[in-house]
């Protein structure tokens, strides 16, 4: 019975981490993604050197936010 009952707080434990890795990772993820949405859209309007682009993705970000 020890056995099942170790088992079961393992399972326990192992799905609260789970949950806790997703949501730390899920931010993070989204922020990548609407970066690089960002400088591929940018970059798809001419935008080239490094000046123009980190203007231009700073540009969408605020616009985005609002």
């Amino acid at each position: 019975m020890k056995e099942a009952s170790g088992e079961a707080n393992l399972t326990v434990i192992t799905i609260i981490l789970i949950g806790v890795i997703v949501a730390i990772v899920t931010p993070i993820v989204t922020n990548m993604m609407k970066d690089t949405e960002a400088k591929s859209e940018c970059m798809s309007d001419g935008y080239t050197t490094k000046a123009e682009l980190e203007k231009c993705i700073k540009a969408k970000r605020t616009s985005n936010a609002q």
